[in-house]
């Protein structure tokens, strides 16, 4: 237990809170609205149980990091399959069990974003109470589902902050319990304003495109993504400002009491 009293564990942990704080935006943003679609006395309790999927989750993969490292071992090259040459191009083309994992989550990240859009501006409403249960239990899959491909990625840039395994699940923990405490009212700040709903639909569809991107080794810095989605929701609150006399548009699929 020595190194409970080294400032540089203290520093890491902060650290790597924030952080996991931070990479944990998109999955609050999932998962609130995935509740959404549910009566609003099943939402909360959908937000929880997501968020504590996402810990239990980080916290397993965490426990297993040497079958971690062992996702980053090539599987086979896609470059075979469409006549590239041995080279460094064709190294590219190497996939790997985390890519693969990468690539189905932007694949479902995108599909799920774009009909979610359409089922909210287009879609017809779905009031019964039977629909409303079988939701429930496939809000919950899906949000497990992306839980995986979000903690994957979390996981892997705490194995690269810290050297300590209790370190890492600490600042998981930590964050995931911040998490619980704020996704009540990010929640209930986009289900007010639909607007900000299509916004942070559109930030998954961005956020799906860069993990397929990861997925083919083709990596775009986390802070270009995050300084667009930080402006796009400077903007927004300033239209929110000037035009909040204004009646806000209905969209479909809105849950009642």
């Amino acid at each position: 237990m020595e190194w409970i009293a080294n400032p540089e564990i203290w520093i890491s942990l902060i650290t790597l809170t924030v952080l996991e704080i931070v990479l944990g935006i998109d999955n609050i943003i999932f998962i609130s609205i995935m509740a959404s679609k549910l009566p609003a006395n099943k939402q909360k309790k959908a937000r929880q149980l997501g968020l504590a999927l996402a810990m239990i989750t980080r916290v397993l993969l965490l426990l297993s990091l040497s079958w971690i490292m062992t996702l980053t071992s090539p599987l086979f090259n896609a470059g075979e399959w469409i006549g590239l040459s041995e080279g460094e191009l064709f190294e590219k083309f190497a996939i790997s069990g985390r890519d693969l994992i990468l690539l189905s989550g932007g694949l479902f990240l995108i599909y799920k974003s774009t009909s979610e859009i359409h089922d909210k501006l287009e879609g017809e409403e779905h009031k019964s109470d039977t629909k409303a249960v079988v939701t429930f239990s496939g809000v919950i899959i899906q949000i497990l589902i992306l839980d995986v491909v979000f903690s994957l990625d979390s996981v892997i840039t705490a194995v690269g902050m810290a050297d300590h395994i209790e370190v890492m699940i600490a600042a998981v923990v930590i964050a995931v319990f911040v998490m619980m405490l704020s996704a009540g009212s990010i929640s209930d700040f986009v289900n007010k304003h639909p607007t900000v709903k299509m916004l942070a639909l559109s930030f998954l569809l961005l956020i799906g495109v860069s993990l397929l991107a990861e997925g083919f080794e083709q990596h775009i810095p986390k802070g270009y993504i995050y300084f667009a989605m930080a402006f796009s929701v400077l903007v927004e609150m300033l239209n929110l400002k000037m035009n909040k006399s204004k009646k806000p548009v209905h969209l479909h699929n809105v849950p009642e009491d």
